[in-house]
């Protein structure tokens, strides 16, 4: 099937709009009309351009406020038809969107409006162009499909038909299942968004809050099969108003765009996969997910691994390894690894957690998986001894690699460590594996990284919090495996560049412990500086919770904090942080499910306070925004 996209999807001029659609492999492209109005580029120029990036124009559009008009109106707006007729000609575009009026001058008469419609397809038949139209959400008499539909159905015209759009339809939770009643010959285009589930107006959240397919809390998959079913094989096109998108690179958001599309088509095809309904030719059926079943190792880098070894210490891990070729050693402590790498160019400044080893059944099918969908498969310089490792590229620049640990069927990344302890059941502490892991995302890129997690691994997005920051605002999204194996807490965070708040992209690792309490008296006979709770904390929480004075004692004198939710409870607390990352423990009680969300302002209130003056300190390298 046809892969098409609105060049209003994209940042930057129209020429760089087509050559971005062009790069990421679409087959079709829908023409804005104020991209081609502001473009330098001639109507036939705008078409030679596309034919040489492959690319049909598959609609032009919009065309707005046309039928149930008195008859001075209808005539000015069979003038401006005919002006618009002409320029589609000049592009080659022989579909037209039409909104459903919001005209103040339009009067609720479907007979009126079926009529004066007809009379717009028959003047379009002369150009050869077709009528797509199109129920807007917020029209004035016509909001919903099945209503554009009966005007269709009354006008009787061959070049008249719908556009369904999934945004109106789903925005207004107007159940889709009556699509398969129209004749798929008059449906003449689709057009898909997805959103984000907002209690606002129709209006203003379609035009700044849909995203891509999958990005969003709308069922998507399920509206594209009601039109297949139907027998409708015209374009999937997506037309996306995002302020972000709008904003960020048209290269990176056409990849997305396309990414999205492979993965709406994998889950439509799951659903028409019955005998009854067999699913169309050209659906893509990329590679199943191969879904990651644990962390093998989380890899800092850092100018030299003094502070961070002497931390890991602390926590009771120990070097087992030194890798035979690179300036990296393995620390281990039960199933929790970390490697320290000193070689890499991004460890001037301080650490940076810059890549993350996942456990997977089968490394070679989870690669063939990413690459399907559009994630690059990063280069290795790899030893003649090495184990064979690939990685690929998460939207923050993160490297995760695919692994399959000490097992019989599969070389080990662990072989490639040499030492003379090399078993961690020496370690001397309480942490007995990686329980999550957080990565700050660059502003622009929140909703592409929960589209590839989701995609490309076969995670879970849970929902999207906003939590508040003394200098901005936290917005936070995790994704897992059904099992909790795998947790990525993926956050962004929209903080002001200043002396009390620097704008960094904090990554933090979370180390599971089996005796928390232990643990962190482990840190305090060590000297270890944990992060500083405020008294005022523990005062709050003594008024939320009754858990007994014994035990508020001792979570104020430990610096631990508490959470529960209907599965369980959760203890945690936070190392400070080094250069842009710091290590939290947790411990798990029961079945908690979360991630001690409810403490996260309390936590970066106390990172924002200034570290102690010190005679000589580099200037701190800031972030991505």
């Amino acid at each position: 099937m046809r892969r098409s996209i609105a060049t209003v999807s994209l940042s930057g001029s129209l020429a760089e709009k087509l050559t971005a659609i062009g790069g990421a492999g679409f087959d079709g492209v829908e023409i804005f009309e104020n991209d081609l109005v502001s473009s330098a580029m001639s109507p036939e120029e705008v078409r030679s351009r596309a034919a040489d990036l492959g690319l049909g124009i598959d609609l032009f559009q919009p065309f707005r406020d046309f039928e149930a008009v008195p008859p001075a109106r209808l005539a000015r707006n069979l003038r401006r038809a005919e002006h618009k007729f002409a320029v589609m000609e000049r592009l080659g575009a022989t579909r037209l969107l039409v909104c459903s009026t919001v005209s103040p001058e339009s009067v609720n008469d479907d007979a009126l409006a079926a009529e004066q419609l007809r009379l717009l397809a028959e003047r379009a038949a002369e150009h050869g162009v077709r009528i797509a139209y199109e129920a807007l959400a917020w029209g004035r008499h016509v909001n919903d499909y099945l209503h554009a539909w009966r005007i269709v159905r009354m006008a009787d015209h061959p070049n008249l038909g719908v556009c369904l759009d999934s945004f109106h339809i789903l925005s207004r939770d107007v159940d889709p299942y009556a699509i398969e009643t129209i004749p798929a010959e008059k449906i003449f285009f689709l057009q898909l968004a997805d959103a984000p589930a907002l209690p606002m107006d129709v209006l203003y959240w379609s035009r700044h809050y849909r995203c891509f397919p999958g990005q969003g809390d709308f069922d998507v998959a399920g509206l594209v099969a009601h039109v297949l079913r139907t027998g409708y094989r015209g374009p999937l096109s997506l037309e996306v108003f995002n302020d972000i998108f709008r904003q960020a690179a048209s290269t990176r958001t056409a990849l997305d765009a396309m990414r999205s599309l492979i993965s709406l088509e994998e889950t439509v095809a799951g659903r028409l996969g019955e005998p009854a309904a067999p699913v169309p030719a050209g659906l893509s059926v990329p590679p199943p997910p191969v879904v990651p079943t644990g962390f093998a190792f989380a890899e800092l880098a850092a100018p030299a691994t003094g502070p961070l070894g002497e931390l890991l210490t602390a926590l009771g891990f120990v070097r087992t390894g030194v890798h035979s070729g690179k300036p990296v050693e393995l620390w281990e402590q039960g199933s929790a690894r970390v490697l320290l790498n000193t070689g890499s160019a991004e460890s001037e400044d301080g650490p940076v957690l810059g890549a993350i080893g996942l456990e997977s059944p089968d490394p070679a099918a989870s690669v063939k998986r990413a690459e399907a969908l559009l994630s690059p498969v990063l280069p290795r310089l790899r030893g003649p001894r090495d184990a064979p490792l690939d990685a690929v590229a998460a939207p923050d620049g993160t490297e995760l690699f695919f692994c399959r640990t000490a097992r019989p069927d599969h070389p080990s990344w662990t072989d490639d460590f040499t030492g003379s302890r090399r078993d961690p059941a020496g370690a001397a502490g309480e942490i007995t594996h990686i329980d999550h892991v957080a990565l700050t995302q660059p502003w622009h890129h929140f909703d592409e990284a929960s589209l590839f997690y989701r995609s490309v691994l076969g995670l879970r997005p849970h929902d999207s919090l906003e939590l508040p920051d003394p200098y901005g605002l936290l917005r936070s999204r995790a994704v897992s495996t059904e099992d909790g194996r795998v947790r990525v807490a993926l956050n962004v965070a929209y903080v002001g560049a200043h002396d009390g708040a620097p704008d960094m992209a904090w990554q933090h690792v979370a180390l599971a412990s089996e005796d928390i309490v232990a643990t962190a008296r482990r840190l305090r006979a060590a000297g270890t500086a944990r992060l500083a709770i405020p008294a005022n904390y523990y005062d709050d929480l003594e008024a939320r919770y009754d858990l007994g004075e014994e035990r508020h004692r001792l979570l104020r004198e430990l610096g631990l904090l508490y959470d529960r939710d209907e599965h369980g409870e959760f203890l945690h607390f936070y190392t400070v942080t080094s250069g842009r990352v710091f290590f939290e423990v947790v411990q798990r009680f029961g079945g908690y499910r979360g991630y001690g969300a409810v403490n996260a302002p309390v936590r970066l209130a106390a990172q924002h306070v200034p570290p102690a003056p010190r005679s000589t300190r580099r200037p701190e390298r800031r972030g991505p925004a």
